[in-house]
């Protein structure tokens, strides 16, 4: 999907990190800030009496559950449709769901679906603006939003007030995990480099493609690049300055047909206390969730001092409410058309 086909679509949505300039991002940042500190009562009159559809096609906790409160705090409503309570069970087109929706009054459809460029189909279809939910192995962008709020937060010495092409200058970024089938990863490693940040992808060669590579934007001061020793990229990212690890769920529904074995992978790639301890203490610990406790993480490192996990699910929510002003343009954070 390009930029220019992006913009064909309803001002406010949200379909890939990649049609955002780091203006953009900025700017959402900032009005997630000002609607952070707003008294409730007042946030609650910004979408009064709006219409917002959550479709999801594929189970979630996190994401749902945040862009379903963040809509209730401004006030709007909200219905849930899944393809388990509803006539997509039937065999009805995502094309058809999304015009029955509009024509009961949603606003604003947000997305999760199984097949990568779903979101797009969906706002072509019905003008409304979308939001992107996660799309198959594609991109999960509110999710790359909440990952670099989370960072500004935590990451010492940082104005996350100014976001800009050198924010994250010197910050290095290990994601470890299943990246071929990751859309977190993806939209993470398009949109850090961006904001500087060295994106280095880790994993074995079943799970991380040589083409993972091709992420990276050509004229962003940040890099994305490959090592497939753990230990040498915690080891690298501890001794290079402000360092962030995030690891990455094993899909085990996605492994079929792959030569991998688990035993092997979580000696070589598990973040336990002593790997982190030995190669990357000060490290800022991140997961999208849901984790798998040993396997990917030691739940020691999960619950521990570095981790910033449940600031990721909390920022995750004040994100989400913004991009839902966003979205339908009111409250005096009107949308960019992207």
């Amino acid at each position: 999907m390009t930029i220019l086909e992006t913009r064909t679509v309803a001002a406010g949505s949200l379909l890939t990190v990649a049609s955002l300039s780091v203006e953009e991002v900025a700017a959402i940042l900032a009005a997630t800030d000002r609607l952070e500190r707003m008294a409730a009562a007042e946030r609650a009159k910004i979408l009064a009496g709006r219409r917002i559809a959550l479709l999801f096609y594929e189970s979630s906790t996190r994401t749902r559950t945040s862009f379903e409160l963040a809509a209730k705090s401004l006030g709007a409503m909200t219905t849930l449709v899944s393809d388990k309570s509803s006539s997509i069970e039937k065999g009805e087109s995502l094309k058809d769901t999304g015009l029955t929706l509009r024509a009961l009054g949603a606003e604003c459809i947000v997305l999760r679906h199984a097949n990568s460029g779903a979101p797009y189909l969906l706002a072509k279809s019905t003008g409304l603006p979308v939001l992107n939910a996660g799309d198959g192995m594609h991109e999960h962008p509110s999710q790359a939003l909440l990952d670099l709020r989370t960072m500004l937060a935590r990451l010492p010495g940082i104005d996350g007030r100014l976001v800009n092409a050198k924010t994250l200058e010197g910050v290095t970024v290990v994601i470890t995990g299943d990246i071929l089938h990751s859309r977190v990863a993806r939209s993470n490693a398009m949109l850090l480099p961006r904001l500087g940040a060295r994106v280095v992808l880790c994993g074995p060669k079943e799970l991380l493609p040589e083409d993972a590579l091709g992420l990276g934007v050509a004229d962003s001061s940040g890099t994305v690049e490959i090592e497939r020793d753990f230990d040498k990229a915690l080891k690298q990212a501890g001794t290079e300055g402000k360092a962030v690890v995030m690891m990455l769920r094993i899909q085990r529904e996605r492994l079929a047909g792959l030569e991998l074995d688990l035993g092997d992978y979580t000696s070589r790639y598990q973040l336990d206390e002593e790997r982190l301890g030995a190669r990357a203490p000060e490290a800022l610990v991140m997961h999208p969730g849901p984790m798998i406790r040993g396997l990917e993480i030691a739940g020691e490192v999960a619950d521990g001092p570095n981790s910033a996990i449940e600031d990721q699910v909390r920022h995750g929510l004040a994100v989400r409410t913004a991009l839902l002003v966003r979205a339908l343009g009111v409250g005096g954070f009107e949308s960019v058309t992207v």
